[in-house]
């Protein structure tokens, strides 16, 4: 895969305390928790369980996730008072003033609670946190089934219920596209690696961070999301889009149009000309008809290579790839190879993947033997095209030559099943009076 990298100089964590913040809840946790308070039940014992009624996507497990967010949104929780408090508590300036100016977290729910509120109630909030409160859980990454208690939330009953909303919402979406993404491995299998790439098709910024890191633990290997990999750690790769290749027209917009051989003579070697030479070989031995392939791009394969001599995998079916692609390819690719670099491999995104998967493979052999180079036996092929499970499964039926799968749209945005269904349901209450 292009630019792998595994750096984690990023952050551990975006602050919880913003992201979670205790308002983020509905509405009718603080009715019931004032209602609560009003009767003086607020500081009884409670226990709460977390877990959902029906294994996701029709299977029999799911995979228990979210754990790590819940226990530091229990650490950070609190209620602001003052703007001070937001700014100590991980708000930026932007998010601690609204338009109305600046306003905390008290304020405002003094400004959407009924006026007959107890002022006394408010107060009551400013002293709140959950160092009363004891979370016991199954381990994250656990294999879970329904009706099996997930978390137990115990401590003073106003705190346990306000913590409902904000604690489904950590778990039901991550546990769902960690359940996701290992029905994807279990359909993979273990040799072929899984490449999450779905960003660009989930539901806004924090699912896409959130599906890039649970399908991590869920058993993908890499991610195309960089913001995941520099918080979570997670090796992040990609390769090339259609509109890079389609941008080219010619060889002429090659520029550089050198490269100098790798560990070796600093003086830059001419490679237009050593990949027209290529080009023609590579022709001749796949009897193919030059007059078909596409000048742009190898132009762009080109340019490409030139840019990354050691991360040279682009996508080989903007036109065609027998006629095209795959030609250039291997033209551009045995340039590297002459100059002591090793080419990547190839990415599909259309059409049959299991049969161009083979045809590749074939010709990469060819390539091997023909030309004496070794670097084509270690070529990757990987596979794109709104891969689902399904699709993944129907894949493994048929013969084909692809190491590396990537998956989006019904990875990260569960198609299948939109949500795990968590609940959150009292199971004991002790009265003080």
């Amino acid at each position: 895969m292009a630019a792998v990298s595994t750096d984690t100089c990023g952050p551990a964590e975006l602050s919880v305390r913003e992201r979670v913040p205790p308002l983020l809840t509905d509405l009718y946790q603080f009715t019931m928790a004032y209602a609560y308070w009003r009767t003086g039940r607020h500081r009884e014992p409670a226990v709460f369980e977390l877990f959902f009624r029906d294994n996701p996507f029709g299977g029999g497990f799911s995979v228990f996730a979210g754990l790590h967010d819940c226990q530091l949104f229990l650490r950070s929780f609190r209620f602001t008072d003052r703007v001070s408090d937001m700014e100590e508590a991980g708000f930026t300036a932007y998010s601690a003033v609204s338009h109305q100016g600046a306003i905390c977290d008290v304020e405002f729910l003094r400004s959407v609670l009924p006026p007959a509120t107890d002022p006394a109630f408010f107060q009551f909030l400013r002293g709140l946190d959950c160092s009363g409160v004891t979370l016991r859980s199954v381990p994250e990454g656990t294999v879970v089934f329904a009706r099996v208690p997930l978390m137990e939330v115990a401590g003073p009953l106003a705190v346990v219920q306000l913590l409902e909303t904000s604690l489904l919402c950590l778990v039901n979406f991550a546990s769902l596209v960690c359940s996701n993404a290992a029905r994807f491995r279990l359909a993979a299998g273990p040799r072929r690696k899984l490449l999450e790439m779905g960003l660009r098709r989930a539901q806004g910024p924090d699912g896409g961070l959130t599906a890039s890191r649970y399908s991590y633990i869920g058993g993908f290997d890499l991610t195309s999301n960089v913001q995941a990999g520099f918080l979570y750690g997670i090796p992040v790769a990609g390769t090339m889009a259609h509109s890079y290749v389609t941008s080219f027209t010619s060889l002429e917009e090659v520029w550089p149009q050198t490269l100098a051989v790798a560990g070796g003579n600093p003086d830059p070697v001419d490679v237009i000309s050593l990949t027209k030479g290529w080009l023609t070989r590579v022709c001749e031995l796949l009897s193919a008809a030059p007059g078909k392939i596409r000048e742009g791009e190898l132009a762009a394969f080109l340019s490409y290579a030139i840019a990354y001599p050691e991360n040279f995998l682009p996508v080989i079916d903007s036109y065609s790839v027998a006629c095209s692609g795959l030609l250039n390819f291997c033209a551009v690719a045995l340039v590297l190879c002459e100059l002591g670099y090793q080419p990547v491999g190839v990415r599909l995104d259309s059409g049959d993947l299991c049969r161009q998967s083979v045809d590749v493979r074939r010709v990469f052999r060819l390539c091997s033997e023909h030309f004496s180079v070794a670097a084509f036996h270690s070529l990757v092929i990987v596979g794109t095209n709104n891969i689902s499970e399904q699709s993944m499964m129907e894949l493994n039926k048929k013969e084909n030559e692809i190491d590396t799968v990537g998956v989006g749209t019904h990875l990260v945005t569960c198609t299948k099943q939109p949500s795990l269904g968590c609940v959150y349901k009292v199971t004991s209450l002790i009265q003080l009076y």
